[in-house]
């Protein structure tokens, strides 16, 4: 699809909305198309008759939270935005789902073996997450993948170690990948003593010989593992990671190697798990069914070397429809959390019946599938830019003839020269600031030519909304007249991803959802960056450049206001959706904006609990994190304050205000109160 007709398609919608709100007021129904809430959100998010977003962390089987109430009552308790609410039960249920889909695919298939989930610690490694991740994956024996010595710690520490290890039957898995040396290969293997059921997967050929020493001189028999590149390589933002130039992984000449060096030590037995990674967010279920086929056929090949092969671990990949467009779109995907299932089963079960071999169980460290859900941002719009908007006043005869050729292009505006229109508007304008530049214009009169040219760009663009094609020299125009809505926010902190990859996140508003979206804007942030910025939105097709909100409302106003937001504005809220993998621990301090307001949610028989608040950083904190010591900086600024007072450039009231302040800010939140 050409950019034309991307653009063309967009403008229509926003048309549609236009001259559908002449015809009838708009409604939640409106709003659930314009934000595309169903198809992202199901089951856990939607939109009441009151216009609020609801979430429903039990999916269809459990009740309902308005989010609007759910922040209000937060901001009660002392907890300000920006705030990020993790619901529990959401874990609980995709987890549950995931289960459900593999054990319905090994039934349908009459698959032999059985299905074995792992967390891998990377996605969220904040303690009240996995701590939940674990209880509730005790019925399915779920177990966690660890890619470090760090998360190696707290798997240890927060997996229950198992009594029957001895019996060959352990009730979870830990699955150690990642780079290692001798610590982590010992503290690993020590941790069987425990009763931990670790596999350490040599991801490195360097890496055997030290496991090999170490297990000797601890006399255990590891349970070890092979991570095998493939030659299948994934797609999308993280293809890359795959293939034969791949980070992490073994070739093939070097899987033959562990083989041959674990049978001269005589422990080819403790290569029992074949592991392969293709990459994050796979959009295309081809490229999962051909990395499936290909990994089979080599868990084949080594049980036939003499392997005792048992495990077949598929790795993570099972992608998130950000976008709702259910297509391999980079932002989504064309495959369901069953088809995924199905797909491994039946590749995995035909291999090993063309060839006699005993199923192996099936592992997945699906964890941006199980994390994202969970977790949703929400934060307030502090206030907007907006283009002028204001319908010019009569010009005067007198005035100079760039101004009156601008207003003649404005009067004479209309659905049949509104194209030409736009191309004149700009080059009187691009003509006025020239001749400022040269001194024949006052400040004055730029001003009213620019006023101009901005009431010419509206009138062409609410006659562009109702076409059934923007034409290209106009597809610019509506991201040119886009409000900026200044959130409270750090985007480095809290949706990195946006930056860093162009990842993009379901953003909406979580009330008002009953009126109509009138204004168009973009996102930026608080930092002092030009990057601190959201300007890509999800749409059905491809990304829009700006999102439909709503004007800020005057507290003692019924009627929208368009100018810039005060004190006196009613609260806006919007919400980023999906941001519970990766985002909640890959934030940076730019600007020393710290860690959010955490809190989680669980639902109850009355309705809902708090189980745990995370208070965000403090500006103190943040500033310990670059070495400076809160009660030294405020002890520098009062002798600073005694000199000026002895200097008597500053009162002592001032004084006393001016610490208080200072005191008084570092033991507070980094971001702004609303």
């Amino acid at each position: 699809m050409n950019s034309s007709s991307v653009l063309g398609r967009k403008n229509h919608h926003s048309g549609e909305s236009h001259s559908d709100s002449s015809k009838f007021n708009w409604t939640i129904e409106d709003s659930e198309k314009l934000y595309r809430i169903a198809s992202w959100g199901e089951p856990y998010f939607s939109i009441n008759a009151a216009g609020h977003v609801t979430v429903s962390p039990q999916g269809d089987r459990g009740g309902s939270l308005d989010l609007l109430e759910l922040v209000e009552a937060l901001k009660l308790r002392n907890v300000g935005l920006p705030l990020l609410i993790r619901f529990s039960d959401i874990l609980a249920d995709r987890i549950e789902r995931l289960h459900a889909c593999f054990a319905k695919a090994i039934a349908r298939y009459n698959y032999p073996g059985t299905y074995r989930g792992v967390y891998p610690v990377k996605c969220n490694q904040h303690r009240h997450l996995l701590e939940a991740l674990v209880e509730f994956g005790k019925p399915y024996q779920f177990g966690v993948e660890a890619g470090s010595k760090p998360e190696l710690a707290i798997a240890l520490a927060t997996l229950e170690p198992v009594s029957n290890y001895l019996d060959n039957s352990p009730n979870t898995l830990l699955i150690c990948n990642g780079y290692k040396d001798r610590e982590y290969i010992e503290t690993a293997l020590l941790a069987t003593r425990l009763g931990h059921f670790p596999v350490i997967v040599i991801e490195q050929l360097e890496e055997l010989p030290l496991v090999i020493d170490i297990a000797q001189k601890l006399c255990i028999n590891p349970v070890l593992g092979v991570r095998a590149k493939l030659s299948t390589q994934g797609t999308g933002r993280w293809g890359k990671s795959s293939g034969d130039r791949a980070k992490f992984g073994l070739t093939i000449p070097q899987i033959l190697s562990v083989v041959n060096q674990l049978a001269a030590a005589e422990m080819l037995n403790c290569l029992q798990l074949l592991h392969f990674h293709i990459g994050s967010q796979i959009s295309n279920i081809s490229v999962i069914k051909d990395a499936i086929r290909e990994a089979s056929q080599i868990y084949v090949q080594l049980t036939k070397l003499g392997a005792k092969m048992q495990y077949l671990d598929v790795g993570g990949g099972l992608g998130v429809d950000y976008d709702g467009s259910k297509t391999n779109f980079h932002a989504s995907k064309n495959y369901n959390m069953q088809n995924y299932a199905n797909d491994i089963v039946a590749e995995v079960k035909e291999a090993c019946e063309e060839t006699q071999i005993a199923a192996p169980v099936l592992i997945s460290e699906s964890g941006r599938a199980i994390a994202s859900h969970q977790s949703v941002l929400i934060f307030d719009v502090l206030g907007t830019n907006d283009v002028p908007s204001q319908p010019p006043q009569p010009i005067a005869e007198k005035e100079h003839l760039i101004i009156r050729n601008l207003w003649e292009t404005y009067t004479a505006i209309n659905s049949e020269n509104y194209q030409e229109a736009y191309h004149d508007a700009i080059q009187f304008k691009e003509e006025a600031i020239s001749l400022f530049n040269f001194g024949y214009l006052s400040l004055a009169e730029r001003a009213r030519a620019e006023q101009l040219y901005w009431a010419c760009c509206q009138q062409i663009l609410e006659i562009s909304r109702q076409q059934e094609y923007v034409p290209d020299d106009l597809e610019d125009l509506e991201k040119i007249m886009a409000s900026i809505y200044y959130i409270n926010l750090s985007v480095f902190q809290s949706a990195p991803d946006t930056w860093a990859i162009d990842q993009l996140f379901p953003i909406m508003p979580i009330h008002r959802l009953n009126e109509e979206p009138t204004q168009r804007g973009i996102l930026a942030d608080l930092t002092c960056d030009s990057d601190g910025k959201i300007d890509q939105f999800i749409d059905l097709r491809d990304i829009k450049d700006i999102l439909e909100l709503h004007p800020l409302v005057n507290k003692s106003e019924t009627k929208p206001e368009t100018v810039s937001a005060s004190p006196s504005k009613q609260p806006y809220y919007l919400g980023m959706f999906l941001v519970g993998a990766y985002q909640e621990i890959m934030g940076n301090l730019h600007n020393l904006f710290g860690d959010t307001n955490a809190v989680h949610i669980s639902m109850t028989p009355k309705g809902y609990q708090i189980e745990h608040l995370v208070k965000g950083d403090t500006v103190a904190e943040v500033l310990g994190y670059v070495q400076y010591n809160a009660e030294d900086l405020l002890e520098r600024i009062r002798r600073r304050t005694e000199q000026a007072l002895q200097e008597n450039r500053i009162t002592i009231a001032e004084s006393q205000r001016l610490l208080q302040n200072y005191e008084r800010s570092l033991n507070n939140y980094t971001y702004l109160s609303s």
